[in-house]
């Protein structure tokens, strides 16, 4: 069974993914979107707080992530790798109750679960530079002992 918020981060990806690709959506069909994944509501709310988080600080992500992914504009990124990073960038920047190391973990899972086989190393080499910058911490040291969280 999936802990509660490995199960929000999944919603939530799948409603980043889906206003990526309609960016009209509005909020109550994001919340919609939520809702269908989230299998109660403490589920429901940290995803919303995900979502939410994510798409208010995008402009910011999206520099973040261009700046380090030298080579790789961001519109050239598989969609999945694209939210995925997007979503564990806002953790590691804006939510200092998730310890980077889970937050790199759980969007390096994802990545190898919903894309491809090579995901997972992409957007871990990517959300640890993220982590290094913000975290002055050396690249290569948050992602090897991730800690879980319920």
């Amino acid at each position: 069974m999936m802990r509660p918020r490995s199960q929000a981060r999944e919603a939530a990806l799948k409603a980043l993914y889906q206003v990526d690709l309609r960016p009209d959506l509005t909020d109550a069909e994001v919340d919609e979107l939520l809702r269908g994944d989230a299998r109660n509501e403490e589920t429901l709310a940290f995803a919303r707080e995900l979502v939410t988080g994510t798409r208010a600080n995008m402009a910011e992500i999206d520099r973040e992530v261009e700046s380090i992914a030298h080579n790789w504009n961001l519109k050239r990124m598989a969609v999945i790798d694209r939210n995925v990073i997007r979503l564990g960038a806002f953790e590691l920047i804006h939510r200092k109750d998730i310890p980077p190391a889970v937050a790199i973990n759980e969007a390096v899972e994802m990545a190898k679960k919903y894309s491809t086989k090579d995901s997972g190393s992409f957007v871990n080499g990517i959300l640890d530079k993220i982590h290094h910058r913000h975290h002055g911490v050396k690249a290569g040291r948050a992602s090897r002992t991730p800690k879980q969280e319920g």
